[in-house]
């Protein structure tokens, strides 16, 4: 995607060789900024304080991690050193994991002296594998737009609503729950993209706002708790989100208020889907509420909000006595017969077993 019109991917190897640039998030809308991040506890730290998020990107940041330590310590210690490290930053997206194991998978056979190297080679492919994901993500989910699109009058526009931030800045590039939108602007889809503020962090208002305004999308932003009326009043053609961790079983993590909306859809007759990579998917895991893990994150993300003043500055300020407690967990999961379908690279897969194992057979395979 592009900022003042010059392509950036929201991760990518310094001109010197060995850091990492990335878009830190923490400042958007108000102020684009790049740092470089130099050593793992650097990539801890933009992981843990959410400098980076979205479950794709924070998987490639990770392997960018472990590069880094490679490059310092190539030794078995220091490999699981550096897993265990970065594991623990953010707990329920399993891209995380996936990446860290992928890494490993990858570096542990190989002699000390080659490790760096290889790191950050299969680094810079799980990143370029990323982009490339999310495209083949956009092209199915086009195919849904298309469909609703036909049904309307000519110029009529496709009203979609997305909670959070599932875009490009959540992934390497183009997103996942946005990449059918951007493709559906590009091929002269008349749309139109409701956007939830997302409480507590406001990342929709924040990220996904400034996402739609910079693509040229026709975009409005809500607040979270107006999207039920506006599918009672027939003012929303689909809703589609993204994922941190989905189940074997089809069952969706997703940022905080997702369940609701996919009730509202439920109940309003509106088609909700899911834009996942492959690796957002947990084999693992069959009851997503069950068993997946919430991260419970501060609560001063709750009693406290940040914005520019009228000063031009940007601030933090409490919203909430000093008194009150707050409870802030940061996603909940929405049961597989909630959703319409599951939007993966290689293609719409009903959320259920059987429905991702037919996409994906060789799963079948590797747990027979």
């Amino acid at each position: 995607m592009k900022v003042d019109g010059k392509h950036f991917r929201t991760i990518w190897l310094n001109e010197d060789g060995f850091s990492v640039d990335i878009i830190d998030q923490r400042w958007l809308p108000h102020e684009f900024r790049v740092v470089i991040v130099e050593t793992v506890e650097g990539i801890a730290t933009a992981i843990r304080d959410m400098w980076v998020r979205g479950a794709p990107l924070i998987g490639v940041t990770a392997a960018y991690g472990v590069a880094l330590q490679m490059r310092e310590d190539a030794s078995d210690a220091a490999l699981e050193k550096v897993w265990h490290e970065l594991n623990e930053t953010r707990p329920t997206a399993i891209n995380l994991r996936w990446a860290l194991n992928e890494m490993k998978r990858v570096l542990l056979p190989l002699p000390v002296a080659e490790r760096a190297q290889a790191a950050y080679r299969r680094a810079a492919e799980i990143a370029d594998e990323d982009v490339e994901l999310n495209r083949s993500i956009g092209r199915h989910g086009l195919e849904v737009i298309k469909t609703i699109a036909a049904k309307k009058k000519p110029g009529e526009r496709v009203n979609i609503l997305t909670h959070c931030n599932a875009g490009w800045l959540a992934t390497v590039d183009y997103g996942t729950a946005t990449a059918p939108i951007y493709l559906a602007v590009e091929a002269g889809i008349p749309v139109h993209v409701y956007i939830d503020e997302t409480r507590p962090r406001n990342q929709g208002a924040q990220l996904t706002a400034w996402e739609m305004a910079g693509h040229g999308v026709p975009h409005t932003l809500i607040v979270d708790n107006a999207g039920g009326h506006f599918m009672q009043h027939g003012m929303v053609d689909m809703v589609i989100v993204g994922t941190d961790r989905t189940t074997a079983n089809g069952d969706v993590c997703n940022k905080i208020g997702t369940y609701l909306k996919a009730l509202a859809a439920h109940d309003n007759g509106v088609p909700f889907y899911v834009g996942l990579p492959s690796p957002t998917i947990d084999w693992t895991v069959q009851d997503g509420v069950k068993e997946i893990p919430i991260e419970e994150r501060s609560a001063d993300e709750v009693s406290y909000v940040q914005g520019k003043a009228a000063s031009g500055q940007i601030a933090v300020v409490r919203i909430s006595p000093e008194n009150s407690p707050a409870a802030n967990p940061a996603f909940d999961v929405t049961p597989a017969r909630l959703i319409t379908g599951l939007i993966t690279e290689r293609g719409i897969a009903e959320a259920s077993p059987e429905g991702l194992k037919a996409l994906f057979p060789e799963r079948v395979k590797s747990a027979a």
